[in-house]
């Protein structure tokens, strides 16, 4: 099937840049949010992504020729495909996205004619449950439905759908013009044509589509970076070092350019807080783990969830 029609369900950090991805390679986008309050906050994070984007292309021209530029790859097919033609023409395709995103609270307006509805809403079973059986009989039977959930299967959601064969997980890293990466992964019910439609769909707005053959708790990216935070998490709860210092080893010692703590900052806490809460230990205030859960429920509550907010672990402008 051809895609052609997106509704993103939900706003956040990650619904944010997906949705505004979409809509700059072309699909016609619809944000949904529950209330008018969440669409009122995701219009700031639609603002911060063309901000973002408009900045990227304006030093796009310092790319042409370079040996090994650090350059948004989601915006370019290749390296030798960076132009002065082809960032005009991406210029513009920004300033259409940024006018045509739509946006509603309108159930049947979001949903009853789309393509491909993402779901990117918080990473709780009930949530999630609750959503998929307001829309299962408003969507169009040919729709696609995918959840950008990032720890969850997706047989442990299929059941609430109404279309197992046409549902399937797209999980996005953040920061995605950049961390160009959409893990795709279906569930034994998923059909071909429905799975080979997202891969498509992904590579079509930029993304490298790792794709993930067989069902996998945390799929490729978090099983190998959740232990890493989680160790981070520990080492702090123990109170054996600080955030810098555990980031700044971590740094040092591997190359990586950011540490566990950065990236939580990153990811946002809200979100590594719903994450680690399927973590008996992390509920068990005598645990390494439980002693830094209490901290960052402490800094929640304060209003510093990261990045977003101006401050997490660090502060930021």
């Amino acid at each position: 099937m051809e895609i052609k029609k997106i509704t993103v369900a939900g706003g956040g950090v990650l619904g944010a840049q997906i949705a505004y991805a979409a809509a700059f390679h072309g699909f016609d986008v619809t944000i949904w949010g529950r209330s008018e309050g969440s669409i009122e906050r995701a219009k700031p994070r639609i603002n911060k992504v063309y901000e973002t984007y408009t900045k990227e292309l304006e030093l796009a021209p310092r790319y042409i020729g370079a040996e090994f530029p650090n350059y948004p790859r989601s915006f370019f097919d290749d390296v030798k495909d960076i132009n002065l033609e082809k960032i005009e023409e991406l210029k513009k395709n920004n300033e259409k996205a940024y006018k045509d995103l739509k946006y509603t609270v309108d159930l049947e307006e979001a949903f009853a004619d789309c393509d491909l509805v993402i779901e990117a809403i918080a990473e709780k079973v009930d949530e999630k449950r609750d959503f998929y059986e307001k829309i299962k009989d408003i969507l169009k039977d040919d729709a696609i439905l995918a959840s950008n959930s990032s720890t969850f299967m997706p047989s442990m959601l299929k059941d609430f759908t109404g279309r197992e064969e046409r549902y399937l997980h797209l999980h996005f890293a953040n920061n995605i013009h950049r961390q160009n990466l959409a893990e795709v992964m279906r569930h034994d019910r998923t059909s071909d044509e429905a799975f080979d439609a997202v891969v498509e769909f992904a590579r079509s707005i930029g993304m490298y589509p790792a794709v993930i053959k067989k069902e996998q708790p945390g799929y490729i990216l978090n099983s190998i970076l959740v232990p890493v935070i989680n160790a981070g998490l520990t080492l702090y709860g123990n109170d054996v070092a600080d955030p810098v210092d555990i980031d700044m080893d971590w740094k040092i010692g591997t190359g990586s350019p950011k540490g566990p703590f950065e990236i939580i900052d990153i990811v946002g806490l809200t979100t590594v807080i719903n994450i680690l809460s399927n973590n008996p230990a992390s509920n068990d205030s005598s645990t390494p783990i439980g002693k830094a859960m209490i901290k960052l429920k402490e800094m929640a509550d304060k209003g510093h969830i990261g990045i977003e907010s101006g401050q997490g672990f660090y502060k930021y402008n």
